[in-house]
């Protein structure tokens, strides 16, 4: 950090035993801009993971009955995008699947 301040992300250490030596390197940010990721395309078949919480009880009745599953390990329900989307809840949909 007194070297290069906020502009520092890490450091590693790299070990080469043949040669008995210990290299240490550093990652730099050397240059910063406004960035907007893609948006995400998605066939209608895509199956994706929504977000519906335990007490919504008729959101998941309308869920179930667009073909949705309900994923116990993941807590999550799994339905088509198309689907997904026609019941406007695209914002339910879960960054991770699991």
């Amino acid at each position: 950090m007194k070297i290069y301040g906020e502009k520092l992300v890490c450091v590693r250490y790299r070990y080469d035993t043949s040669a008995r030596k210990r290299y240490k390197t550093v990652e730099l940010i050397i240059d910063e801009a406004p960035w907007n990721p893609p948006s995400v395309r998605r066939s209608p078949e895509t199956i994706v993971h929504l977000r519906v919480a335990w007490d919504e009880v008729e959101l998941q009745r309308r869920v179930k009955a667009a073909g949705g599953r309900w994923l116990p390990k993941q807590k999550r329900w799994a339905l088509r995008y198309d689907e997904t989307e026609r019941l406007n809840l695209l914002d339910r949909i879960a960054d991770d699947p699991s």
